[in-house]
């Protein structure tokens, strides 16, 4: 079988679609991606045949960040920018980039990220099935009455009906690797995805008693968070607890001056390695970083600064597994207590370990990659 993943936007969107490439490759499938220009040497590294569907950039260039006082776009406001990037100028770019792809590859299924709405139109003019695979954590970005407006328009450039309902995007194998509970029921799309696990989460024996936390804002919101390392930093500098904090490739620790021994700042440190040994994660609530925290049963305090994070947030405030912050207002001296009210709270400690053991009961990845195979027929 041949299998082609797609996916629009950044390392967030591509990343939940590695592990099972990797998978089905394994199984004897024939895999390639096709996604963002500027991740095309990352889908390499990962040894898959990658197509790119934006213009390429230079890999590893410096980025600047701006710290000035931060701005934050609310959950309405994301609702509408999504509708505009994702289901206008990205669809109308994977519409335009995939048919191409196809016609080379010659996929027997398409793989598509939730948020790539532009390939279920290449797909469906090619007549190739198409499986969907989740990366948002709460589901509530695709609102119909926002998104198929935009959407439409470019199915109707391609000589599509509309498809008002979005029907287009809920028909098919839909897989994801979140916790089953999590998904919001308010979420617009009703969906009964295939649940696998994406892999196994070992934690690792503590050597120390002393608290470790850590920090993210991802591989996007990170250059545009303003002032926000600043202030984490500073929050952080008054805790008695080990920190480690990452502000992404490309952007130079020293830029953020010096800190106190307990706190330690990098471009970057994988997931897999940091999260095994750290007691709580403080991040922007984008879905991979905490769908990623609470595979490893950590709780969360969240700043959300865009996209789906202030959806995020409010559905892991739901469920008690993280508490959360206004970013563009939060002073150093709330951040401290609240990390360090987060870390002392047992009982959330305990709901977001309940939630570890979900994940760890679902089915492994050769679940997934069956379900591959049937929806390809």
């Amino acid at each position: 079988m041949r299998i082609l993943c797609t996916f629009v936007g950044g390392l967030g969107h591509l990343t939940p679609l590695l592990p099972v490439a990797h998978a089905a490759r394994d199984a004897g499938h024939d895999v390639a991606i096709a996604g963002s220009g500027g991740l095309v040497p990352r889908i390499e590294d990962e040894g898959f045949a990658a197509y790119a569907t934006s213009e390429t950039s230079h890999h590893g260039a410096a980025v600047s960040r701006d710290p000035a006082p931060l701005a934050v776009m609310g959950a309405a406001a994301s609702e509408v920018e999504f509708a505009q990037n994702f289901a206008s100028r990205g669809a109308r770019r994977m519409a335009g980039a995939v048919p191409p792809v196809i016609e080379d590859f010659g996929p027997d299924l398409v793989l598509r990220d939730e948020t790539d709405l532009g390939t279920t139109v290449a797909a469906e003019l090619a007549g190739v099935p198409v499986a969907t695979h989740l990366v948002l954590a709460s589901g509530l970005l695709l609102r119909p009455e926002l998104v198929a407006p935009e959407l439409d328009a470019v199915r109707m450039e391609h000589g599509l009906d509309a498809d008002p309902g979005l029907r287009r995007l809920t028909s098919g194998l839909v897989l994801s690797d979140a916790p089953p509970a999590f998904r919001s029921p308010h979420a617009p799309l009703r969906l009964e995805p295939t649940h696998y696990r994406s892999g196994d989460v070992v934690r690792s024996r503590r050597t120390s008693s002393r608290p470790r936390v850590y920090v993210t804002l991802g591989t996007i919101f990170n250059k545009t968070s303003g002032d926000l390392f600043e202030r984490l930093l500073d929050g952080l500098a008054e805790l008695d607890a080990d920190a480690i904090v990452t502000i992404g490739r490309g952007l130079d620790p020293a830029d953020l001056g010096a800190q106190p021994p307990h706190v330690r700042v990098v471009p970057f440190v994988p997931q897999s390695q940091v999260l095994p040994e750290v007691d709580l994660v403080v991040s922007h609530g984008g879905s991979g970083s905490l769908l990623s925290a609470l595979a490893h049963g950590l709780p969360s305090v969240l700043l959300p600064l865009g996209a789906d994070q202030p959806h995020n947030a409010v559905r892991a405030g739901e469920l008690g597994l993280a508490t959360s912050l206004d970013a563009a207002g939060a002073t150093p001296e709330a951040i401290a207590e609240q990390v360090d009210t987060a870390l002392r709270d047992d009982a959330m400690r305990a709901r977001c370990a309940a939630v570890a053991d979900e994940v760890r009961a679902l089915p492994d990845l050769t679940s997934a990659v069956a379900a591959l195979e049937d929806a390809a027929g």
